[in-house]
């Protein structure tokens, strides 16, 4: 069982009726993206409010954080309340296909932690369905909307199975989005690649890639690397 909360350095995530509790893979994104200049920022599927609070915590920007599930908007609502950032964050209760359809605003940096799973069975509560499995947020749409939604310096930062990256990567592509970095997230040395984080904009140009360890090879022995990179947030690793 999850623990109902989660402390941070500069906030406490409540998570104990979100669908998608903190994980390894949204920490590592919001630590990663890049957010220079960013006046105005969007995190679809803040789920807890975790990515919306860390992008608070790295930058000046005025933050959109949208939430299709009701029970995790009112978890994300109360942690950004209680935050010191409350007044650069606004929690919407609405899905990315509502909320495309009903704005021209831009955004200089989308991030988001989407549901990813596509070929494994549904999970059988219905709301960890949702926030788990892409028949909620295709692909398609999520490049489609990001490219509406994005400045023309926008950039677009995700994080997806390493199986299913070059998919997505090939997907954006279609919508005038181009890879410009990717970072493959190893659990251990000893095993392969498990997640890969994206960024991606409108220009075209060589992608940089790097790799990232998490743990050195026992349960909680953390790589330097992986410490360096969490250590803005994190108690203690």
């Amino acid at each position: 069982m999850s623990n109902k909360y989660f402390r941070f350095k500069q906030f406490t995530i409540l998570q104990d009726k979100a669908a998608f509790k903190v994980t390894t893979d949204s920490v590592i994104l919001g630590a990663w993206a890049d957010f220079t200049d960013a006046n105005t920022v969007l995190d679809i599927g803040t789920g807890t409010g975790l990515l919306a609070l860390m992008t608070a915590q790295r930058c000046n920007a005025d933050i959109i954080a949208i939430e299709p599930d009701p029970d995790s908007y009112l978890q994300a609502l109360s942690n950004v309340s209680d935050s010191k950032w409350h007044n650069r964050i606004t929690v919407l209760h609405t899905s990315l296909q509502e909320f495309v359809s009903g704005t021209d605003n831009k955004y200089d940096v989308i991030i988001s932690n989407p549901p990813y799973f596509s070929g494994s069975l549904l999970n059988p509560d219905y709301r960890k369905a949702m926030a788990r499995h892409n028949f909620s947020l295709p692909m398609d749409v999520m490049a489609s909307a990001s490219s509406r939604l994005l400045s023309e310096r926008g950039k677009l930062h995700l994080v997806l199975p390493a199986v299913d990256g070059e998919v997505f990567i090939e997907k954006a592509r279609e919508y005038g989005l181009y890879c410009t970095a990717t970072m493959l997230v190893k659990p251990t040395p000893y095993l392969p690649p498990k997640r890969i984080l994206i960024s991606l904009s409108r220009r075209l140009r060589n992608r940089e890639t790097n790799f990232l360890v998490v743990e050195k090879g026992e349960r909680h022995e953390y790589s330097d690397e992986y410490i360096s990179l969490t250590s803005d947030f994190y108690l203690e690793r």
